[in-house]
């Protein structure tokens, strides 16, 4: 077991699949204009894995190549050695479960299955989608391009975050233990 503070080290995590395969968006347009938007059918793709601090809108994320255990072991292992946090609240998905990612002692709380409305991350995939979609990029490397600068102003606006995604049943949860008593498995 280990312990978190009232909210402090605590982040929500989870992953975007971003590929090349259009998303047609809606647009405004005057009325009898016929939109037509570009789209891509390339089957490319990388997967961006963040996590949210919500109590103090700090954010880290990574891109992986699958989402595998063994890809899923290193995003982990990168958690537990190069930031301050102790615990990370995720959904159910099955390298999230495995025994190899378990084995790494991090301590990862399991979200209700079917419920990405509980998880702040997904909140904030909606912004970034909001940036990326609808457009047609030259390559993978290209819209990942755009999401790093995407990342890059979010994480420079700690403030920006906690708004988006400092949902008030989490604060609200968090401000209500006492000090030193969040404990996960």
């Amino acid at each position: 077991m280990a312990g978190v503070t009232t909210g402090e080290h605590l982040a929500w995590a989870d992953e975007m699949r971003v590929g090349l395969v259009s998303v047609v968006r809606r647009v405004w347009a005057p009325v009898g204009v016929k939109v037509r938007q570009k789209v891509q059918q390339v089957r490319q793709w990388r997967y961006l894995v963040v996590a949210i601090e919500v109590w103090a809108g700090r954010l880290w994320w990574c891109w992986t190549d699958t989402m595998r255990s063994e890809e899923t072991v290193g995003v982990v292992r990168g958690w537990q050695q190069n930031t301050d946090l102790k615990a990370v609240v995720w959904d159910g998905a099955p390298s999230h479960r495995s025994g190899v990612v378990q084995e790494v002692g991090f301590p990862l709380v399991q979200q209700p299955a079917y419920a990405p409305e509980l998880n702040p991350a997904e909140r904030f995939f909606e912004e970034l989608r909001r940036v990326v979609e609808g457009k047609v990029y030259d390559s993978l490397a290209a819209k990942v391009a755009a999401l790093e600068a995407e990342l890059r102003q979010w994480d420079a606006d700690p403030e920006r975050m906690s708004q988006l995604v400092g949902w008030s049943w989490i604060m609200n949860t968090l401000n209500q233990l006492p000090h030193s008593q969040l404990f996960v498995a």
